[in-house]
């Protein structure tokens, strides 16, 4: 049973802007944080943005001021607003729920973003 699907991954030239969505069931998202995650192929997993149920986000360094993460707690959705798109930020986005707690555990598949110089 899928419990997080990602959605708007795509094809962009540098400068651009995509936003992914993600779509998660009641029980995985109902008071729980949130994040997105970001993985090159040979690379690890990068920790991206998170925000708490009551909507405080941190980001990191590399996509500060750049990337907004938001979610909307009655359609149970996180968004990621990315501008400015870089071709380093080329990977997979995943998106992830830390249900049992501090540790995000549950994971969606992931949506290709794929940034071109």
């Amino acid at each position: 049973q899928v419990q997080l699907v990602e959605s708007g991954g795509g094809l962009v030239q540098a400068g651009a802007s995509l936003r992914l969505s993600c779509a998660a069931s009641g029980s995985i998202f109902n008071g729980n944080t949130m994040a997105w995650f970001r993985q090159d192929p040979g690379k690890q997993r990068e920790w991206v943005a998170e925000i708490t149920n009551g909507g405080s986000a941190i980001y990191a360094n590399s996509v500060k001021g750049r990337f907004t993460i938001s979610r909307d707690n009655a359609k149970n959705t996180i968004d990621l607003q990315m501008n400015s798109l870089k071709p380093e930020d080329t990977a997979v986005y995943y998106c992830a729920a830390a249900v049992r707690g501090s540790t995000f555990d549950t994971w969606g598949r992931g949506t290709q973003v794929t940034v071109s110089s």
